[in-house]
């Protein structure tokens, strides 16, 4: 591996993207672990799944499109240059899935033991065969267009991660490709009426009937194809509409246009070699690209298959906090008090309650809210939209460009502006990533505010499986950051002024570099936990293996991408990464600096990437109740005592189990499941309350 690119010491960092392959492989590990439950374990494969479609969508559509416009740049943690890093994630790619299909042929084996059953149309029998049949042409065969190709009939567009049952056909003196797509409309399985859990995926029903449906041909091979298209739209620069009548309108513009994207992948169930040639030609790929596979191409119907309750985790809903009332207002409870919501482990509906109360209060003037990822029917827009129609002034940031979730903002935005709400899209060429809430009110001697802070989106689907953090507060000096930050954000400036908020992309990554550097300064005595999902910032990772040379402790709780490499002597030997997979997506950002009195600790939504640190717009949070401060240092130890869901990465870049050291074995996810967090901050003004967390057969502090 080479030592030096564009001036860059390529010794302790790793590439990305085989980063991101070895994070998705801990994914499937969970497939394996026999501790987990066995329908969880499928779901776990179909995580794996989906996390590698949107790799190949993002990553390596954005690496094609590199290799053709600047093919000698160079990755500035490995070197490469974007043709050899395809090179590396092709030769990676490969092994994965094939260990992936192993694991769900052994889960398939031992779900239909459990009495899930995965059939095949010859399986069928009696009733449940003429139920099937029925259904097919009642339900499939009105809505199927198949063609065959050739100069008549030119090669249809393949829709990406759409379904098809492909053909080689023979018949004209000539070969021919028949094929005909799975249509959408069409449920994923069809659970069988004489059997409980038996069911049949509707892409095997299609295929079964493909020789019927090309019946004037003799079908030689047949398989379920599926194209993976770039998703690497560009919204910025020459894309731009000058003539569109605002974002909203080029967004519309631009998501067309994914759909027309270069196909980047093509996999096809089960072995057709003869039909997967012709496939490729026709898509002008190249063999590397094209992945036969015996697992179904798409897993997502894991969550729609039903079984004994023992398959499935207990069941878990999160609760509102035992130490907050659902008599008293929320506004008098944040004035209070800072609150610490500790997603899922606790509910989000104090904040939405707040919200909600927030819309009805003649009191409260105004209510502005960033939206980057809202639920499908989002009780957040709902109440924002409630209190503009009573008369609030109501600012939403709604962020056009947040990766996937396009058409639904698009669609928010609308339903916004249609209640009365001003929205906005924030700064041309930087996205919106960050949470905050600014709710104003007016008291009897002037303005109030309680301003929310969170590390996850305004989502109450995922507030209930990520681990996020959301701090309700009523300081002032907070509230005057947070309208700055609206104001700033509507007249489109990035270069605002802020007293307690660290603002990406103006303050946040200066401030980082500012505390290494104090810490750095204390020398062996210094001490670094950060707690994040991703870590590729090149010039946050050279100050930590600064840090690291100093003598400086730095522990990192990183759950995905992880670019620096711990315990390369000289040079981050005083650093250690772990990452958790468990039931919950660690999803919170915390960042801690030094112990005891002096410690600072953040709450944020920003990564350690150069996306977040200076392409976006991101905040991170102080925490300044000293009782919360107390509880956030515990709960990092809780991470780094997880011995039982954690990892530890290795100088050579692969990821082992935690040994347990004598300690017994603890989940940090399962701790907190068993014991929620459960603690009353004292009431303003504030004092010293000692907090103590128990770990029952592991240790005390």
């Amino acid at each position: 591996m080479p030592q030096t690119a564009e001036g860059f010491d390529l010794s302790y960092t790793q590439n990305r993207e085989l980063s991101w392959l070895r994070f998705n492989q801990r994914v499937l590990e969970e497939a394996t672990d026999p501790a987990v439950p066995l329908m969880e374990r499928f779901r776990f494969a179909s995580i794996f799944t989906s996390n590698l479609d949107e790799f190949f969508m993002v990553r390596v559509g954005s690496l094609l499109d590199l290799s053709v416009m600047e093919p000698r740049s160079v990755d500035s943690k490995s070197g490469r240059t974007p043709a050899q890093q395809l090179e590396m994630i092709y030769q990676a790619v490969g092994p994965l899935i094939r260990h992936r299909d192993a694991i769900c042929a052994q889960l398939n084996r031992e779900l239909e033991k459990a009495g899930v059953r995965d059939l095949s149309w010859e399986e069928l029998k009696g009733r449940d065969k003429d139920f099937a049949q029925a259904w097919y042409r009642g339900n499939m065969r009105p809505l199927l267009a198949p063609q065959i190709i050739d100069r008549a009939h030119p090669f249809p567009h393949l829709k990406n991660k759409a379904l098809y049952c492909a053909a080689l056909l023979s018949g004209k003196g000539k070969p021919l490709l028949g094929i005909v797509e799975v249509p959408e409309t069409v449920p994923a399985i069809l659970p069988l009426p004489e059997g409980k859990g038996a069911f049949l995926r509707t892409e095997s029903i299609l295929l079964a009937h493909l020789k019927k449906i090309f019946k004037i041909y003799h079908m030689e091979e047949a398989a379920v194809i599926s194209v993976t298209r770039s998703a690497d739209i560009s919204f910025d620069g020459d894309s731009l509409d000058e003539e569109a009548p605002d974002f909203r309108s080029q967004m519309v513009k631009l998501l067309r246009l994914r759909e027309r994207l270069a196909p980047v992948r093509l996999e096809l169930q089960g072995e057709a070699p003869r039909l997967m040639e012709l496939l490729r030609q026709m898509l002008r790929l190249e063999p590397h690209q094209c992945f036969s596979c015996s697992c179904p191409l798409k897993l997502g119907y894991a969550y729609q298959l039903e079984g004994p309750a023992e398959l499935f985790y207990p069941p878990f809903t999160p609760a509102w906090p035992s130490w907050l009332s659902r008599e008293a207002p929320m506004w008098d409870q944040v004035r209070q008090r800072d609150i610490l919501l500790f997603y899922p482990y606790h509910s989000m509906q104090p904040f939405l309650e707040l919200l909600r109360q927030s819309a009805a209060d003649p009191k409260v003037l105004s209510i502005q809210i960033t939206i980057y990822r809202v639920a499908k029917n989002s009780a957040v827009i709902k109440h924002l939209c409630a209190a503009a129609e009573n008369g609030k002034d109501v600012t939403a940031l709604v962020e056009l460009r947040a990766r996937f979730d396009e058409r639904n903002n698009i669609g928010w935005a609308k339903e916004l502006e249609d209640a009365g709400c001003r929205v906005i899209y924030g700064v041309e060429g930087y996205k919106c990533h960050s949470k905050l809430c600014l709710i104003t009110r007016r008291e009897k001697n002037g303005l109030s505010y309680v301003t929310q802070v969170g590390t996850g989106n305004y989502n109450e689907k995922t507030s209930a499986i990520y681990t996020d953090f959301s701090l309700l507060t009523a300081r002032q000096d907070i509230a005057e950051d947070a309208v700055a930050f609206f104001q700033n954000m509507l007249i489109g400036n990035l270069r605002g002024e802020y007293h307690k908020l660290l603002v990406a992309p103006v303050s946040l990554k200066a401030t980082l570099l500012r505390l290494i550097d104090g810490e750095i300064a204390r020398g062996n005595r210094g001490h670094i936990i950060l707690k994040v999902n991703s870590v590729t910032e090149r010039e946050l990772m050279d100050k930590l293996s600064e840090a690291s040379r100093a003598g400086v402790r730095v522990e990192m709780i990183v759950r995905g991408i992880c670019c620096l490499v711990p315990g390369v002597p000289g040079k981050t030997e005083n650093i250690t990464v772990r990452s958790i997979v468990g039931r919950f997506l660690e999803h919170s950002r915390v960042y801690c600096f030094g112990d005891g009195e002096l410690r600072q600790i953040y709450i944020s939504s920003a990564d350690l990437m150069t996306r977040n640190q200076v392409r976006r717009v991101e905040v991170a949070c102080p925490v300044e109740s000293p009782e919360l401060r107390d509880w956030l240092s515990r709960y990092l130890e809780t991470l780094l005592s997880d011995n039982l869901k954690a990892r530890q990465l290795l100088p050579s870049g692969d990821y082992v189990p935690v040994a347990a050291q004598g300690r017994g074995l603890l989940s940090s996810q399962d701790y907190w499941l068993e014991n929620p967090p459960a603690f009353a901050p004292t009431v303003l003004p504030r004092r010293r309350f000692s907090f103590r967390l128990h770990l029952p057969g592991t240790w005390k502090k």
